[in-house]
């Protein structure tokens, strides 16, 4: 089959709401060491292949769950920044 061949008539228009709800891809992925307890690494690793893809997907909704926290939270001043402001 050719490319001139098929029919897109069935596929939905994309709206600006569908653009809206996407998910920003975050790039490459970088290359660490990381070290995890024992009994940790024996939870994920048992769920088999793609374990290290696991991890990251619980840290990245960690992350998000902050971020969302802290950003309805004032920021903390330290006691230096206090006295330096008066």
């Amino acid at each position: 089959m050719r490319d001139e061949d098929i029919d897109f008539s069935d596929i939905p228009k994309l709206g600006p709401d569908f653009f809206a709800k996407a998910i920003i891809w975050p790039g490459p992925k970088k290359q660490i060491t990381l070290r995890i307890d024992p009994d940790v690494l024996t939870f994920f690793r048992k769920h088999g292949r793609g374990y290290q893809s696991t991890i990251n997907a619980v840290l990245r909704k960690y992350m998000e769950a902050r971020k969302k926290e802290t950003s309805s939270v004032r920021p903390r001043v330290s006691a230096s920044q206090r006295v330096g402001s008066r």
